[in-house]
């Protein structure tokens, strides 16, 4: 099992940037892929950014292509998510999940933490 928990949430205005960390609690966190979904409100969650267990491969949604950037640091038991040149639309409950298995792109992933939230003021 892996506990996950995210930080790093808040208000900023469009075209600022923001990083969110997600810290892993568990000796295994290197065999998990992991990922960043997100739910704004009134929608369902949706994938945004996922990571191979080593870092080689990474996965994003289109509306992330060239603004998110996701990336791991297995000694620190951290995932991160940098966000760059956001907008009010990216304004949602951002979570990290970890799964054993490939489930880019979907958003039924084993494990996930609580969320944080951002929020981006035109």
């Amino acid at each position: 099992q892996v506990q996950l928990v995210e930080s790093g949430g808040r208000l900023v205005q469009a075209g600022d940037s923001l990083r969110l960390s997600c810290a892993a609690s568990g000796r295994t966190f290197s065999s998990y892929r992991m990922a960043w979904l997100r739910q704004a409100p009134g929608k369902e969650r949706e994938f945004v950014a996922g990571i191979s267990w080593n870092g080689d491969s990474t996965y994003y949604t289109d509306f992330t292509k060239g603004r998110f950037t996701i990336s791991r640091d297995n000694p620190k038991n951290t995932v991160y998510l940098q966000m760059n040149s956001l907008k009010p639309e990216d304004t949602a409950t951002y979570y990290c999940a970890a799964d054993l298995n490939r489930k880019y792109f979907r958003n039924d992933w084993d494990y996930w933490g609580k969320g944080t939230l951002v929020i981006v003021s035109s």
